[in-house]
């Protein structure tokens, strides 16, 4: 049986954030998951990404979307509801990432179906569980050979 190589998880994490983004890296390295963490720092830049659209024709397409609810331009409200009715998009999980921990806004995330919510500041602890339980299941997926 030919084996091939994982290929590395791709990650578009929408954050506007620094420091909350440096934070949801050390998570992910300490997962010991293989990424390619892709930054972006606000909606419309997270649809032109996910679009591959200008300067980022040539981006692949994540695996993972990692989307903060508060953001410039485009909220991640918005954001979120444009990948989960495209199409080519939905099938990629998205994991809200907010400071808001009200139960409004966390109902309101699945109802847009989210795949997870994750309340800030990110206890690091329950992110890698998080993201350790995608990857045994939807980052498995990704590691699959293309049959194309």
């Amino acid at each position: 049986m030919r084996r091939f190589p994982p290929r590395p998880i791709e990650i578009l994490l929408v954050e506007d954030s620094i420091s909350d983004a440096k934070l949801m890296a050390k998570a992910l390295r300490q997962c010991k998951i293989a990424t390619q963490i892709h930054r972006v720092r606000d909606g419309v830049e997270a649809l032109d990404f996910l679009r591959q659209e200008g300067q980022y024709a040539d981006c692949p397409l994540p695996h993972l979307i990692l989307l903060d609810l508060n953001l410039p331009r485009k909220n991640g409200w918005e954001v979120l509801t444009e990948i989960k009715s495209d199409p080519r998009l939905r099938a990629i999980p998205a994991i809200v990432s907010s400071s808001s921990d009200d139960s409004r806004d966390i109902l309101r995330a699945y109802q847009l179906h989210a795949n997870s919510y994750v309340a800030k500041p990110t206890n690091l602890e329950q992110f890698r569980d998080l993201v350790r339980s995608l990857e045994d299941f939807w980052l498995t997926l990704a590691k699959l050979p293309s049959l194309y």
